[in-house]
């Protein structure tokens, strides 16, 4: 019989799954409105791989289709980032530049380590490190593109930035120890900080300013505090399994 998670890692196993479950279902609304086909196919693959993250992911916690389905707005655990509409392409990529630079990062440190998220980690890394570059190819064609592209891709960046600073909000179960197996939150925001400017920059766009701790403390989706489209976005994704409670096909 497995022994029962930890809290710490019961909270960090639904952050994570709930971060890549809202995320990939945001991305499938993409399905039939991608700009051209090889992006209906690029988005749907990345929002499978999420997909496939968030069932291992909540899988830990409990039964996933429950946890998935059945829970209200307050008990999800993902960043306030994810849950953001798709706005337009731009707007989408500016999202993705940002979590799957995060998401790069976070898992590469926790697939050198030993803890319950290292198997998981070490498969989703290389997975992750398509959907950030993917990401980072998109900002560059954009961002130096024509004028209208460059100040659609500056946009996204500007009204996504303020949701970025609760990824740096320290998951105690993911906290470094002495098996070397935890992240190193001040590293990782560092190290994020670096290449999403890097690819900013290469684009001829401006890294976002403004008041830099209020910009860093937006955020409390990890309390189960969510935006106004999260709810609209959540009663969508449940609709068919509430309406048909238990059935099976």
């Amino acid at each position: 019989m497995t022994a029962p998670l930890s809290p710490t890692t019961f909270a960090a196993a639904l952050a994570l799954g709930d971060d890549a479950l809202v995320l990939s279902h945001r991305l499938g609304e993409w399905a039939g409105h991608a700009p051209v086909l090889e992006e209906e196919v690029a988005l749907a693959n990345i929002a499978l791989d999420l997909l496939g993250q968030a069932r291992v992911l909540l899988s830990l916690a409990g039964d996933e289709d429950e946890l998935a389905y059945l829970r209200e707005e307050r008990a999800f655990r993902n960043l306030q980032l994810v849950e953001q509409p798709n706005g337009d392409f731009a707007h989408t990529i500016a999202r993705q530049l940002y979590f799957s630079t995060y998401q790069k990062l976070l898992y590469g440190q926790l697939a050198s380590g030993e803890g319950e998220f290292a198997p998981l980690a070490a498969k989703a890394v290389k997975e992750v490190a398509y959907h950030q570059d993917h990401a980072e190819q998109w900002t560059l064609r954009l961002g130096d593109g024509t004028g209208e592209s460059h100040e659609r891709m500056a946009r996204g960046l500007d009204t996504l930035w303020r949701f970025t600073g609760e990824m740096f909000q320290p998951l105690e179960a993911l906290q470094s120890t002495s098996r070397s197996s935890g992240v190193d939150w001040q590293a990782l925001r560092e190290e994020w900080t670096a290449s999403v400017t890097s690819v900013i920059e290469k684009a001829t766009l401006t890294v976002p300013s403004g008041p830099q701790e209020g910009a860093w403390a937006a955020g409390a989706g990890r309390q189960g505090l969510h935006t106004e489209p999260f709810g609209r976005m959540l009663a969508e994704m449940q609709h068919l399994h509430r309406s048909h409670p238990g059935a099976s096909w």
